[in-house]
Order: C-alpha cells, then structure tokens, then sequence
C-alpha cells in the first residue's frame, strides 16, 4: 500500500526527520491560504498522487507569490497528470502540498528496502540525488552505495557514518546523517513498510539536511495491525477492481492481457501466467481465490475479472487442498448463469473431490472448456483469444 508524499512526510517528522514546513490542500483558495500562513517569498507547489515523475510531468512547481500559488493549485487540481509509472490515463490529482521552497545546496539519494535475498532491510544511497535511482545505478553505479541491516541487532551508529561517508557527507552533516537514518530505520520497522525513499536528501541553509521529497510504501499484508496506516489509504488512486477484490478476500492484481486468470495458490497462479505467456498469450490478471473459497467467492472473481474489458476469456486453474473442486465448480456454474458470461472459461481442476467438480461442470449443459492439466490449460485459452 502506497501513501501520499505529504503523508509519508507526516509520519517520518514523527520519528524526527527533518521535512519543510507545508500543509496539504484540496482547493486553489485553501492553497493559497497555507502560502500565506507559510510565509516567505517562494513556495513549492506539488501534485499529490501515487507516482514518480511528477516534476518532468509539470506536477511540481515553484511559485514566486500567493497569487501563483493559486494559479498553479488551480491548473493542477482536477486534472489528470500522466507520468511514466501512471500509464496513458494519467492519474486525477484531488489534492496539492504547498511548501516553502528552499535554497539547495546539494542532493543525495537515501532509501530503505526490503532485500529478498539477504531477507534483511538495506540501505541504499547516492550522491546523485533527485534523480532515478535505477538510472544512476545503470549509469554510474560507483555512485550507489548499499549496507545491509542485522535485524537481530538493529541500524548502527558506524553503518550509519559508513554510508554518510561514502555518499560525501561531512563535518555538520554527519551527525544530521545518522539521525535521520535510524529515524527512518525504525520507521520501516515499526509500521512494517517495505519501501521508505528519500529523494532528495538535500542540505539546505549550508549546513542543514532535510527531506525534500519521501516515498512510503506498506506491507498489504500488515494492515491489520497498523491502524495509522490503514486510516491513510487513498482508495481513489487504487484500481476499483483491486479495491472490490481485497474486500471478498481476494488477492487481485490487473495486468495489460486479455486471458482473465482464476487460481488458488500465488505459486500456482504465477505459474500459470507463465504458462500462459509461454502458448504466446498474455495474462489479464493476478488473481488468488485463495483457500476455502465458497461459490459466492468463486463468482465475485469471476464478476471482478470481467470488469476489465480487455478479458477476452478466463482461465481457472484450481489445485485443491483446502479448496474443494465441487465448490469451485459450484461457483462457477452460479457465476456463468447469474452474471451470463459470454467469454470462453477453460477448467482445469485437481485434488480434493475433483471428479465430483468435473461431474457438476458436464451435466451443467453449460459451455465450460475444459483441461486435464495446465500446459493443456494455457493452450486452450489461447487458442479461443486468438480464434
């Protein structure tokens, strides 16, 4: 789950990470009411949306007086910014964060992520700040630097110097730099994220470090706990099938094919998009009904998937342990009858009470397509796509 910048802001100034003082605002009037409270001379004006590029895409600008503040608020509210991780829609940008600007000196990179290989939360830093961090790594990797964290015993004060150095901070900065990186390490463990990104890390005023720029991004999984952070989940920025999904306990995730996958298991269900890609198809969706899926469950997925309109046919791919194959088929014939799907849907069961779910799906009189294994799956359901 991903937050707003202002949000993410918020949360690390709790932890005592220095951010400009700014407020958030949902109209061009309210804007120019925060600017005029701010004080100062400029003020930076920033669209709040759940993606990267926003600068290049003209969603961060610097204003020089009030009136400028509310011009720009009022350009950038209600309109749709597209950037190079929204896709060619865009995304609709319903609120602005108003700052006051800062004269830089110099900008760095700072991120914690989750490593899978090594398990373990690891620092990553740069010299090269206010720039994509994947670039300068392909670029100029000499300029990245990373340290890995022991969780049994936490971030350390010299990890943390190790990292000041090797990316030139000096003198003043240094300590600044080891504040602000525990501070931002037991953030990410405290609220189990899995992304805390700083970019940049500027000094400003000569001498002063703070985070111009922050990205948070949370384990879905963790939500439960973390009461905070469900209270600043911005639905309007997430996929409505996603959101519909997560609310039947399905894991949904919407991809650019047009083959609709229904699987249990994310193992299986990767696999399965693999299988798919392999007959030269292309998946539409991740989607895992999970174990223990009932018939309304087994039709709500199916209902979510063919909301997208590229879905030219499903593919249910079910290895039932938990599951059983009668529910499934259950569900299916429920959703073929009450929502009167047109699409082709290929069947592939296995495990628990399978041939009782292959009975109900042949005396059904419905046009189920059905599969002995997944490799005869995957053909299948590219074949009906391609015709």
């Amino acid at each position: 789950m991903n937050i707003h910048e202002y949000q993410a802001k918020e949360l690390l100034k709790s932890y005592g990470v220095p951010v400009p003082a700014g407020a958030v605002a949902f109209s061009y009037a309210q804007a120019a009411n925060v600017a005029e409270d701010l004080g100062g001379e400029r003020w930076v004006v920033k669209a709040q949306i759940h993606a990267g590029g926003r600068g290049k895409a003209g969603g961060v600008k610097l204003a020089g007086s009030v009136t400028e503040v509310r011009q720009f608020a009022d350009q950038m509210l209600g309109s749709r910014l597209v950037t190079h991780q929204t896709g060619p829609d865009g995304s609709l940008v319903q609120r602005v964060l108003v700052e006051q600007a800062r004269d830089i000196a110099a900008e760095y990179y700072l991120g914690f992520v989750i490593d899978r290989g090594s398990q373990r939360i690891t620092v990553i830093a740069s010299s090269e700040g206010g720039m994509d961090i994947e670039e300068v790594n392909k670029t100029h990797p000499e300029c990245v630097f990373q340290e890995t964290v022991d969780p049994a015993i936490g971030l350390r004060d010299f990890q943390c110097r190790k990292v000041a150095s090797a990316i030139g901070l000096r003198g003043k900065l240094m300590p600044q730099a080891v504040k602000i990186m525990k501070a931002i390490y037991r953030c990410i463990r405290d609220k189990d994220a899995l992304l805390a990104e700083i970019n940049p890390l500027a000094v400003v005023d000569k001498d002063q470090l703070i985070a111009l720029d922050a990205k948070i991004s949370f384990d879905d999984n963790a939500l439960y706990r973390q009461h905070q952070i469900n209270g600043m989940r911005d639905f309007d920025e997430e996929d409505p099938k996603e959101v519909e999904a997560s609310g039947h306990g399905l894991n949904y995730i919407a991809l650019d094919g047009s083959i609709g996958c229904i699987v249990n298991g994310a193992g299986l269900a990767m696999a399965t998009m693999d299988a798919i890609t392999l007959h030269g198809g292309r998946p539409a969706n991740f989607l895992d009904v999970g174990g223990g899926a009932s018939p309304e469950k087994v039709t709500n997925a199916c209902r979510i998937v063919l909301q997208d309109p590229s879905v030219k046919a499903i593919l249910v791919n079910i290895f039932a342990g938990i599951n059983r194959c009668d529910w499934i088929a259950r569900g299916l014939i429920q959703a073929m009858e009450s929502l009167h799907i047109k699409a082709p849907m290929v069947v592939r069961l296995a495990g628990t009470n399978v041939e009782e779910g292959r009975e109900l799906l042949d005396s059904s009189g419905l046009s189920f397509i059905t599969a002995q294994n997944l490799d005869d799956a995957a053909g299948k359901a590219v074949a009906v796509v391609k015709g």
